[in-house]
């Protein structure tokens, strides 16, 4: 079962972001047809991860504490970045400004395993996170209209309760990216990427992102510092013993 209270959490003076409580299990991860994620088990323990994307403000309260850099595309209207749009996924965050979020907060960027495994809902073998299909007016994607983000939790949550696992922003993950290789039914504990490698995993879709391109197995990479104008965040965190 899942628990949508938050967790404790630090400092005092951080922003409330809801969270859900995935109580984690064996599922499978990844596409048929996909040469570098295809279909294989994997177990991921029970954790915390936040209802919705970090948004503007919260972010903004983040490096105003902290004398962090505000995002690279911060008062650009064309990507409802700023203090005029609250509400709205942050975007223009590489992934160590996440994670240097994330630590803020007192929690962490959810593995790509754990991502994926809350993105499905507890559904088997759906390419989204409520079906094999998603349409227009169930996501923000590139074609739904918006030409832009929205604000955060504006379309139907999946199973879990989650919002925005399906288009918005993409979301960094904390894995490095590798081609999964080995047995295909053999169960993999925890997987948390490989220990080297530039290239930096972000999952999902977003609003610039075709129909497609929002699968809950999509992947894509990008390098440790880069910020877009598509990419966000969520944090997580581990379950412990509550």
């Amino acid at each position: 079962a899942q628990d949508t209270a938050s967790p404790p959490r630090a400092p005092a003076e951080a922003p409330v972001t809801p969270m859900v409580r995935i109580a984690g299990g064996v599922f499978t991860m990844g596409a048929e047809g996909s040469e570098e994620m295809p279909p294989h088990r994997v177990r991921v323990d029970a954790f915390w991860i936040d209802r919705t994307e970090v948004t503007n403000a919260q972010y903004q309260a983040f490096c105003e504490a902290t004398g962090g850099t505000l995002p690279v595309f911060w008062g650009i209207e064309r990507f409802r970045c700023g203090p005029d749009y609250p509400d709205h996924p942050v975007v223009g965050v590489s992934q160590a400004d996440a994670e240097a979020y994330a630590a803020w907060v007192g929690k962490r960027l959810p593995t790509e395993a754990e991502w994926e495994c809350a993105g499905r809902g507890g559904l088997v073998g759906l390419s989204f996170d409520t079906a094999d299909s998603v349409g227009a007016d169930e996501a923000n994607f590139k074609t739904s209209g918006n030409d832009g983000t929205v604000p955060v939790g504006s379309y139907r949550p999946n199973g879990y309760g989650l919002h925005d696992m399906v288009g918005n922003v993409r979301e960094w993950v904390s894995d490095r990216w590798a081609p999964v290789t080995g047995d295909p039914e053999a169960v993999l504990d925890n997987p948390a990427g490989p220990e080297r490698g530039r290239w930096r995993v972000i999952k999902g879709g977003g609003w610039f992102s075709g129909r497609s391109c929002n699968a809950i197995a999509e992947r894509n990479v990008l390098p440790r510092g880069w910020r877009d104008f598509n990419v966000g965040f969520r944090c997580a965190r581990d379950a412990g013993t509550e």
